[in-house]
């Protein structure tokens, strides 16, 4: 067996919903919830937000692990005592949120209290005898009826009224798409979102820097389209993965996508950027950031200056920068200047947050302080994390080149956004 079941743990320790455990007694989800109730006091004491993914766990039936996810204010778990691989609990963990949030909007300890039933009917859905069974929403919400559609029909209809509201499941020969959709605007929209992650030497050179992308898409298609896809760049992708209903070997031998795509939000694909150029290895950070520090007795100070790179058809927003000063900080002075933002330092944590709402290419944004410390030589962080997005933009320059329908007569509409962002860690 692979997973043991599910628990589903508010912000207090408390379990809120847990599926059936097919072996072992009730101590057994006991036992992973309190251990993992201990992995977050322990985190909380070293000023620590966030717990390992996977715990070990010694239960009543022997060795086990404690696989969790947090999402706001829940801890998800599950407990394996069997041969698993962990990023198979993980992606099933990411596939249960990603339903959740389908069907509830808001994944919240309120939310699921008020929907109990409902999302005790899609654990046992999603999971059969320890493995994912029925995960694709388009099938689960044939057999789940959603909360919204749930309360108007007991509305209008009363309880009788659920027998007929629900269409037959599994009545679909597409497991992703259902039969019979209509739309008065057929649509379909693309979202190419790209993350640059990776760390920068001290003298602005990549060291170790990768470009993620993800396109999602959203349908509102009439009917079953078969539709044809061609972006203007594909050569520039690598370790390409893709949504079940995209034809894979159309993919390897064209370049080109062919699907049927599910009725509403899905992730059509995610990949990897290549080199940028044949002549080089790596991608050019779209900000420089410079860092001054004059150690002294009993205090440091700090001299920051943040600036994108010009050439960008737009500036850099919500630029966040976050370094650790050290233990020890007493009293902390800034002064922001440039592009402004605003600061926040946590005494508890000793990290200081440097906030910068939009950055333009033209103007370079300082902060410069002075902090003291209860101890001498408190040296700060080797490294500065750097977030950063922007709209309307992308690494890789992606675009949509055509886009076919065939089976069905009518042209949708379709729109394409793009947004970049980062998460840097840059040396001093």
């Amino acid at each position: 067996m692979g997973i043991d079941g599910v628990i589903i743990i508010d912000n207090t320790g408390r379990p809120i919903v847990q599926t059936a455990f097919k072996s072992g007694t009730t101590a057994v989800a006991a036992q992973h919830v309190d251990a993992l109730n201990n992995a977050y006091e322990a985190a909380a004491n070293q000023n620590q937000s966030v717990v390992d993914p996977i715990i070990f766990v010694d239960s009543s039936l022997g060795p086990s692990v404690c696989c969790n996810v947090q999402h706001n204010s829940l801890r998800i778990a599950c407990p394996v005592h069997s041969e698993t691989d962990p990023l198979f609990v993980l992606a099933f963990l990411q596939t249960l949120l990603d339903v959740l949030q389908e069907y509830l909007g808001d994944i919240s300890a309120t939310s699921i209290r008020e929907n109990f039933d409902i999302v005790y009917q899609l654990l046992e859905e999603m999971l059969d005898s320890g493995y994912p069974s029925t995960t694709e929403l388009n099938t689960l919400r044939e057999i789940v009826t959603p909360p919204s559609l749930f309360k108007k029909i007991l509305a209008v209809a009363g309880s009788a009224g659920l027998t007929k509201a629900v269409s037959t499941p599994f009545s679909s020969p597409i497991p992703w798409r259902a039969t019979g959709l209509r739309y008065n605007n057929n649509e379909i929209f693309f979202d190419i979102v790209e993350e640059m992650q990776g760390t920068i030497s001290k003298e602005g050179k990549s060291l170790n820097v990768e470009v993620w992308g993800r396109i999602r898409t959203n349908t509102r298609l009439s009917g079953t389209p078969d539709i044809l896809l061609t972006l203007n760049q594909p050569q520039v992708l690598s370790d390409c993965s893709f949504h079940p209903c995209v034809r894979l070997p159309r993919w390897m031998k064209d370049k080109v996508i062919s699907f049927v795509p599910p009725d509403g939000r899905f992730i059509l694909m995610d990949y990897r950027l290549t080199s940028p150029t044949a002549s080089s290895t790596a991608f050019t950070v779209p900000f420089t950031l410079k860092a001054s520090v004059e150690l002294l007795e009993g205090s440091n100070n700090v001299d920051l200056t943040f600036q994108p790179r010009f050439g960008l058809s737009k500036g850099l927003e919500g630029v966040l920068i976050e370094w650790s000063l050290g233990q020890g900080v007493t009293s902390t002075s800034w002064i922001p200047s440039g592009g402004g933002g605003t600061y926040s330092f946590d005494a508890r944590s000793g990290i200081l947050q440097w906030q910068i709402p939009a950055a333009s290419g033209n103007t370079a944004c300082t902060l410069r302080g002075t902090y003291s410390t209860s101890t001498p030589a408190v040296r700060p962080s080797p490294s500065i994390q750097v977030s950063f997005n922007q709209t309307d933009n992308s690494f890789s320059g992606l675009k949509i080149q055509d886009l076919r329908v065939t089976g069905e007569l009518y042209k949708p509409f379709r729109g394409l956004r793009s947004q970049m962002g980062g998460k840097l860690e840059v040396r001093w």
